[in-house]
């Protein structure tokens, strides 16, 4: 039987917080475990904010600088409002196997006293909310520099709404992978997976960069990268040991593990840089780190830190390689490299977690959990696949339609060369 015993923990939480088939109502709200996702949910929306805008910022060339800080700030506004009216309901609602419903559209029937589980409703959607707000968020480094900003603004709202919350409702919300047995604690699938082909397939139809490959197009200020890398590995500790919607033991160890993949993976990459070039990149050190951040994500609740420091090492490698496959082998313009971080890592951990979840590989086993390798693989190779293939489809689809609205969805030539500070916001970052 494909649901095995490494699916009873996940699910006591998906039954009693999630809520498969409608919210369980505990009798007495718990302060210390509304107390940590409280905390995990400032953590979670740091990293979109200053997070991810400090980081994507710093890669871009100067003149564009302030048009991805803006991308990053207006999608965190535009999730927000369309997660209220409408986002949380279609993820969350009891729905059928491929999507909610409309039952908690507007928030209807949450107040401050509706619980889900033992944490206030309003927190556990405010939780979600920040997982919603950073994945489209992270697209937006596919097409950086050359997309109008009214076409990723309608982009990224439509993509909420028919990509992020039904694949959202197969895995958490009680779908048709949640019931298949699928192995992803925060979000490997739901997030980087999403995320991540979205991203290759907006790269694709959008078109390189003028000059790419043959100019040169380096990080305008690394230092604001690794500032923005840092602020994003410490919120990631919400990311990930916050789903365990709990102060507990297993949020300890998903914080645990989080930590040991980013520093295996930062080590990974920067070596293979070091060896190759003879000198290590600072540009390598923060991106093995993401890296080793995302692969860890789906695994992070069901694994132990060998099988962590095994992920992370794995991660900067493969995923080094697959950002020198996309750019330098396929001549693909993702512009921050949201694919083969992401993406892969998304792929890679979801698979690996059906691995190194299992307590029959000594030192490198899970947490004590009972699963067959071979049956749990199967079922992480079909959410991976059901997910990609999906999210490529839609994501075609969309941006078709964004373009529709906008008269085609990438600026001019003239505006490329000039940046998008002062075509799209008449402003400059830079006063020098």
């Amino acid at each position: 039987m494909i649901y095995r015993t490494l699916m009873l923990k996940r699910s006591f939480y998906l039954l009693a917080l999630m809520g498969l088939s409608g919210f369980v109502r505990a009798d007495e709200l718990n302060g210390a475990n509304s107390s940590w996702i409280l905390t995990s949910t400032a953590l979670v929306l740091f990293m979109t904010l200053p997070g991810l805008s400090l980081f994507y910022a710093g890669l871009v060339r100067s003149k564009n600088v302030l048009s991805v800080l803006m991308q990053c700030f207006a999608i965190a506004c535009l999730v927000s409002l369309l997660w209220l009216v409408v986002g949380y309901s279609l993820s969350f609602g009891e729905g059928g196997a491929y999507l909610g419903d409309f039952s908690k559209a507007f928030l209807a029937g949450i107040g401050e006293d509706t619980l889900s589980g033992d944490i206030p409703e309003s927190l556990f959607l405010m939780f979600q909310m920040t997982f919603a707000i950073i994945t489209p968020a992270l697209i937006i480094g596919a097409f950086a520099e050359r997309m109008k900003f009214s076409s990723m603004l309608i982009f990224s709202g439509l993509w909420l709404l028919f990509v992020y919350a039904p694949v959202c409702h197969w895995v958490w919300g009680g779908g048709w992978l949640s019931g298949l047995g699928l192995l992803d604690f925060a979000g490997g699938t739901v997030v980087h997976v999403t995320a991540g082909v979205a991203a290759l397939v907006a790269a694709i139809v959008i078109g390189n960069r003028k000059g790419f490959p043959q100019t040169p197009m380096p990080p305008h200020n690394l230092t604001m990268t690794v500032c923005g890398a840092g602020m994003l590995w410490v919120g990631w500790f919400g990311f990930n040991a916050g789903s365990a919607l709990a102060a507990n033991g297993d949020a300890a160890m998903a914080m645990l593990v989080t930590h040991i993949s980013a520093a295996a993976g930062s080590l990974a990459w920067m070596t293979i840089e070091w060896c190759r070039y003879g000198k290590p990149s600072v540009l390598g050190i923060v991106t093995g780190m993401v890296a080793g951040l995302g692969t860890i994500t789906p695994a992070s609740g069901y694994v132990g830190p060998m099988g962590a420091l095994i992920i992370g090492l794995s991660a900067g490698v493969i995923c080094y390689f697959a950002t020198q496959l996309i750019k330098r082998k396929f001549k693909i313009d993702d512009s921050l490299d949201v694919f083969p971080v992401h993406g892969v890592g998304g792929i890679l951990g979801t698979l690996l977690v059906a691995v190194f979840a299992s307590s029959e590989i000594g030192i490198f086993s899970g947490q004590g959990l009972e699963v067959s390798i071979a049956e749990q693989f199967g079922v992480q190779v079909i959410g991976v696949l059901a997910t990609g293939i999906y999210t490529a489809v839609v994501t075609l689809i969309l941006l078709y339609v964004a373009g529709l609205f906008t008269g085609g969805i990438r600026v001019s030539e003239e505006d490329e060369q000039l940046g998008l500070d002062l075509v799209l916001h008449e402003e400059t970052g830079y006063k020098l």
